[in-house]
């Protein structure tokens, strides 16, 4: 097995902001005097900014406040926010979904002509494209992700970004992963070739208090441009209560390829309660960073202000349709993929109490991690349970549920081969763990030891159980140098007719 590296060359390389002549948001009208309201004022200092090629620089000791207003502040210059403060109020604005800042291409976003149809591992588009970028192809006639649970849905079209050059030829870093008879639609988002920097500032949320409900506030920064680097940026939050609105998250990747996040510190949000599609009580939490149909997107170290085993908070990161996601570096409460991930690595990290979370394809890597949840690996029972591809576990710690007396397993997952998601389901197909401590030293009385798989099926304890959609199971895995705290020793799984075929090598 090898894994796919994620290269972030430029951006590690490019660092502050070089130009000596810049704009400040006090030429533009700013007091930053913590009370009047300065959203004006940085909108139109940006859009100077954009129109002139010139950076902005925030100044030190300035306190900005961002009211209600529903303007957004588009980025296409560096930026420097420096030592100075941003209030963002959410009690009462005009517009949840309006971002505060939008990080955006000077060239827009153009149709692909001439695709009418691609195949799985193509090579190419088989047309040329006008420069280098980020396409994302769908076939709406085919509903995939069709979601399972509490929070169930119809799903959403077959879809998925990669890179392309400008002879139309496919990345190899981030090939097509599904079959797309028809292509309804493809777009081309070109990818800026020089590198741009945000940096700096210390940004508070005043949270909303609006009824808990499926209504997402988008009021920080929506990146969608490629090839930019964030780093020390601080988001706290203030004033949540007992309900509010959730968030889609403070610094949000979106349609980008190539972006690093770097040794920013963000905030988790409370967790809060509502009534999900199949009217029954929900957990509904925020996250406070999104990556969504985006590529060669990296957290590097990078921490959260709240506690990463307190489970009143939610959680930090939350992806749907990316590929090439990567931790490094990082203490947060959970690494969560949604609607897919393919290629994901996570190394040198701490992971809190709601752990790793996902589904997706190719290649998972965590290596020299901490993990802190129920399972090590949860495979996300509401999209199938599935990974078709590897996972690498290296050198790693796994203290089941924080600690807590309870029982753990490295992959945890629950499938009953009777609902349709819209795609075949697996199991990872090979899995090695080399270098695994499981710390389960604090367990039940009636303890058997830690298992590799959970009873994904319960009702499914032999071969007359009826699958509609079965599911492919792991086809081996090799266990090297795994110490269990406990003595106990390592199961395959509590259903002994699931998995039961799994080769085992140690």
């Amino acid at each position: 097995m090898k894994t796919i590296p994620i290269l972030f060359s430029a951006l590690l390389l490019c660092g502050t902001v070089h130009a000596q002549k810049f704009l400040t948001y006090e030429e533009f009208g700013a007091v930053g005097d913590g009370k009047t309201d300065d959203q004006a004022a940085i909108v139109a200092t940006h859009a100077a900014a954009n129109e002139r090629g010139l950076p902005v620089k925030a100044t030190d000791g300035k306190t900005y406040y961002i009211g209600k207003g529903s303007k957004t502040a588009l980025i296409q210059t560096d930026v420097d926010f420096g030592k100075a403060k941003f209030i963002i109020d959410d009690m009462a604005v005009e517009n949840n979904k309006a971002e505060i800042f939008r990080v955006v291409s000077t060239q827009k976003e153009v149709p692909v002509k001439g695709v009418t149809s691609l195949r799985r591992g193509a090579r190419s588009l088989g047309v040329p494209l006008p420069c280098d970028a980020l396409v994302w192809v769908q076939n709406k006639n085919v509903k995939q992700y069709i979601r399972f649970g509490l929070n169930r849905n119809n799903g959403t079209p077959m879809q998925e970004v990669f890179l392309a050059n400008a002879k139309g030829e496919i990345d190899e870093s981030t090939p097509v992963t599904c079959d797309y008879e028809v292509v309804t639609a493809i777009t081309m988002f070109p990818i800026d070739q020089k590198p741009l920097t945000i940096k700096g500032g210390v940004f508070t949320t005043i949270a909303n208090r609006e009824v808990s409900k499926y209504n997402y506030y988008a009021r920080g920064f929506t990146i969608q441009r490629s090839n930019v680097r964030v780093e020390s940026i601080r988001h706290e939050i203030t004033g949540e209560g007992d309900h509010g609105a959730p968030y889609h998250g403070f610094l949000s990747v979106s349609h980008a390829a190539n972006v690093l996040i770097t040794n920013c510190v963000l905030t988790a949000h409370k967790t809060y309660v509502t009534i999900g599609a199949a009217g029954k009580p929900v957990s509904m939490g925020s996250y406070d960073l999104g990556a969504n149909r985006s590529v060669n997107v990296a957290f590097v170290n990078c921490r959260q202000t709240t506690d990463i085993l307190n489970r009143k908070y939610w959680g930090l990161f939350g992806s749907n349709y990316c590929k090439n996601l990567l931790y490094d570096g990082c203490e947060f409460s959970r690494f969560d993929a949604h609607m897919g991930v393919a290629n994901a690595t996570i190394r040198n990290c701490r992971l809190g109490y709601m752990g790793i979370n996902a589904i997706g394809y190719g290649t998972f890597l965590v290596e020299n991690s901490t993990v802190y949840g129920r399972s090590f690996i949860n495979l996300r029972a509401d999209y199938g349970s599935t990974w078709n591809g590897d996972v690498i576990i290296r050198n790693c710690v796994f203290i089941p549920s924080c600690g807590d007396k309870a029982t753990g397993q490295l992959f945890g997952g629950h499938y009953t081969g009777r609902h349709n998601f819209g795609y075949p389901c697996h199991a990872p197909r090979r899995i090695l763990v080399d270098g695994l401590k499981i710390d389960d030293s604090n367990h039940p009385e009636k303890y058997n030891g830690p298992y590799l798989f959970s009873d994904f099926n319960p009702d499914k304890r032999s071969a007359d159980y009826v699958e509609d959609y079965p599911y492919h199971p792991t086809e081996e895995v090799e266990l090297r140098n795994v110490t269990i705290m406990s003595g106990k020793p390592l199961q395959k799984c509590p259903n002994t007719f699931l998995f039961q075929n799994v080769k085992i090598s140690q």
